[in-house]
């Protein structure tokens, strides 16, 4: 874990109670990642797990590890957009992606520092890994907010909501009712399309609500938890069907951009993409949000 702070932390802790693994908490002030560590370690008896946690500023306690996932950057603040960040992020990415090509080489990084599509292409040509190992963590947070919103509205239980979500995580994601269901059920056939498009104007800001709220950060719970999950899927090969920002090779009609589509996630990272049969107007939601984020890339990043 890249980052000690809030989200790293979450990530640490679920993995940690997840029992499948022993967690590196790396941050570049060593007495907070190592605090964190210490706390999370007298936590095991408490919720009986017994996985190693460590805290550490050295890149050399990462060596072998089988999974990086990557938090450290600057949160948003409120009136900042995910894009605001790109500069400041960015050098961080560069730093953060170096250490893991020099004592992680054969591992698969998870990206949750935003903008997160940017950043998450930003790390793979900076460690030079094949696109499959190395993977944004958008869309699971993204389809775990309508899905709470989704239960909200229809008074029902959050476990049966299967949502999915699409493009970019920011103002241009692409939420599809068509293909959300509750207990199998397509949204479309349980409630009217004023309340679905609430819904999903509702998730495509739920980052920025959350940082509103708190006025001093960002959201830290579902963005961990979802990193942890993703995680889980690569360490034990689950094979999930995971939506999450992969690089893209001609599928829904972009190339060489990050972006949120459902994928097999395993052992050796995005093991399989893919690709719905969209509607027009959604395929044009989706190569929009594309489009937008390969702009930023040579405008901002000069890629």
């Amino acid at each position: 874990m890249i980052g000690a702070g809030n989200v790293g932390a979450t990530c640490a802790f679920v993995l940690a109670q997840m029992k499948i693994a022993d967690v590196v908490l790396l941050d570049i002030y060593e007495g907070f990642a190592k605090g964190k560590a210490l706390d999370m370690s007298q936590n095991a008896s408490v919720l009986n797990y017994d996985g190693m946690v460590t805290g550490t500023a050295d890149y050399n306690d990462i060596a072998g590890s089988d999974v990086v996932v990557v938090t450290s950057g600057f949160p948003r603040q409120p009136g900042m957009t995910r894009e605001d960040l790109i500069g400041k992020n960015a050098e961080i990415v560069a730093q953060v992606g170096a250490g893991i090509k020099e004592h992680a080489p054969d591992a698969v990084i998870i990206v949750v520092t935003n903008p997160l599509d940017l950043m998450t292409y930003h790390m793979q040509q900076t460690t030079g890994f094949p696109p499959e190992r190395v993977i944004g963590q958008a869309g699971v947070l993204d389809s775990a907010r309508m899905a709470h919103f989704i239960a909200l509205e229809l008074n029902c239980a959050e476990e049966d909501v299967s949502p999915m979500v699409l493009g970019g995580h920011g103002d241009t994601m692409v939420p599809l009712p068509r293909y959300t269901t509750v207990g199998g059920i397509p949204i479309t056939q349980l409630m009217p399309q004023d309340r679905i498009e609430a819904i999903s104007a509702r998730t495509a800001s739920g980052g920025g609500e959350i940082v509103k709220l708190l006025e001093r950060g960002s959201a830290f719970y579902a963005p961990g938890s979802a990193a942890a999950i993703m995680a889980e899927s690569v360490l034990n090969d689950r094979r999930r069907v995971i939506p999450a920002s992969c690089l893209l090779s001609g599928q829904y009609g972009l190339e060489n951009v990050y972006i949120g589509v459902p994928c097999v996630l395993g052992a050796n990272g995005v093991e399989q993409i893919f690709e719905l049969e969209l509607s027009e107007s959604e395929l044009a939601s989706l190569q929009t949000s594309g489009e937008f984020y390969k702009k930023q890339l040579v405008d901002v990043l000069g890629y």
